[in-house]
């Protein structure tokens, strides 16, 4: 078994001021191609800040595969497309060794995966087992083939789209895969007015295809991700994600509930939305509004609960309305009007999150 060495060099971290301007700027940017998904393409970002993956779930049609391309754009990675198919193969996505005839050897030839970030559009449309393939890729930043560890490039993400399970011709992610995501997305479909705008930007730009410039590159990306791992988390916010996640495997309709890699995952997306704010800290405001996206696709439902019609979202909005919140941000600032905080230890002047139960109006709406 041979092993090719990665890039474990350190990025200089940029300032948390400049890592919101450039995050507005993203956005902004793929704002010109995407009507109407400012809120899911917020968290979309706010994970590749935190280094994760992320999945869009939603019926054909909404955008989610302009979305990523048009994130990928911004962001200047080099961006691979892989149509995901029945018949589709592992060594499909992680490459495999060819035979060169001008050196009589076996060569490996790099799959789709070796790129910045790799979309996987349509995944459930391919078997679990080609799914698999990206496990690794995605938990490790590396691919194995016949024996032989291959790094990926940095930065590299990996952004899926998938149908519901209910259309034809789909598969269920496995339990396994779906916990690699970050979060889980759905757009939802747009406005009248964000509709109508769609089409007016497809007869203004004379093409089907919508491009965006370039905003920053990977260089860029790298030195934004490593400003937002010297984020601030004060122990009092890290008990909260575990509150949460524990809130969910102690809910009567979950059969299996967000496990610690959830709980990590809600404090990483709530420290990357922290610095996108132009903080250096992290209120529980941050990690709320991020439960639904982070928790609800890791979550299994009792049998008797998917019969009921459960759904996940609704038993992490439940629990976020339910746990209560530390009574200050992270800074170590005191509750008051300049940190965030209203009066009372509730977020803002509604009292969501205080030092009793909270109440839940918005709590980590998945969609607009």
């Amino acid at each position: 078994m041979t092993d090719q060495t990665a890039d474990t060099t350190t990025p200089s971290p940029l300032s948390v001021a400049e890592v919101a301007r450039l995050s507005a700027a993203v956005l902004d940017a793929v704002g010109t191609a995407v009507v109407g998904m400012r809120e899911p393409l917020e968290l979309a970002f706010a994970s590749i800040l935190a280094g994760g993956h992320v999945l869009f779930e939603d019926v054909p049609g909404l955008g989610k595969t302009l979305a990523a391309r048009s994130l990928a754009q911004a962001s200047g990675l080099d961006f691979r497309r892989l149509q995901c198919t029945p018949d589709l193969l592992p060594a499909d996505i992680t490459g495999s060794f060819v035979y060169a005839p001008s050196t009589a050897e076996f060569v490996f030839r790099p799959g789709p995966v070796f790129t910045g970030l790799f979309l996987a559009d349509e995944i459930n449309r391919t078997s679990p087992k080609t799914q698999s393939a990206l496990l690794e890729a995605m938990a490790e930043g590396q691919v194995t083939v016949e024996g032989d560890r291959f790094p990926l490039p940095r930065p590299f993400h990996v952004v899926a789209t998938s149908n519901p399970i209910e259309y034809e011709g789909t598969y269920a992610l496995p339990e396994a895969q779906l916990d690699r995501f970050m979060v889980r997305l759905a757009a939802g479909y747009p406005s009248r007015t964000e509709e109508q705008r769609v089409l007016l930007n497809r007869v203004d730009r004379q093409r089907e295809v919508a491009t965006v410039p370039a905003v920053i590159g990977g260089a860029d990306l790298l030195r934004m991700q490593a400003t937002v791992e010297q984020v601030h988390v004060d122990e009092d916010i890290a008990l909260y994600c575990v509150d949460l996640a524990v809130g969910t495997r102690e809910h009567r309709d979950v059969q299996v509930g967000a496990s610690p890699r959830g709980a990590q995952a809600l404090l990483l997306v709530g420290r990357a939305r922290a610095v996108m704010a132009g903080r250096d800290f992290v209120t529980p405001e941050d990690v709320k509004t991020a439960a639904v996206p982070v928790l609800a696709h890791r979550l299994s439902l009792t049998p008797q609960a998917w019969a009921n019609g459960v759904d996940p979202a609704t038993v992490v909005r439940t629990v976020a309305g339910q746990v209560a919140g530390p009574p200050a941000v992270a800074s170590g600032r005191g509750a008051g009007t300049g940190g965030g905080i209203g009066t009372g230890g509730g977020i803002g002047t509604g009292g969501g999150i205080g030092t009793g139960r909270a109440t839940d109006a918005t709590a980590g709406r998945e969609a607009r």
